[in-house]
């Protein structure tokens, strides 16, 4: 899933935007709720909770994009040479693992 929204073009700014929007939008609502609604403080706190409960999914998703991006970026990178001081020449970088 994590793949398909990074190459969806979704970046982890995208989600760590939406986990804060999602912090704003609790207060928000719960403010809103508390004030507007007669249902009293209960049901605005169940409205901040609600919405609140987003956030930590939203920094996770963040959280996740960006491993995704860091892996992809190494993924893409094509086999580079480097320079073997022992030899003086140069000579292809061996896979990771190796």
């Amino acid at each position: 899933m994590i793949r398909m929204l990074h190459k969806m073009g979704i970046k982890s700014g995208h989600m760590y935007t939406a986990g804060a929007v999602s912090i704003a939008a609790s207060i928000a609502s719960w403010m809103m709720s508390r004030n507007y609604e007669m249902a009293g403080v209960d049901r605005a706190d169940r409205w901040g909770i609600f919405v609140g409960q987003w956030a930590p999914t939203f920094f996770a998703l963040g959280v996740a994009l960006r491993i995704e991006e860091t892996h992809a970026d190494v993924e893409e990178q094509p086999k580079t040479e480097m320079f073997d001081r022992a030899s003086g020449g140069v000579r292809e970088r061996a896979p990771a693992g190796t």
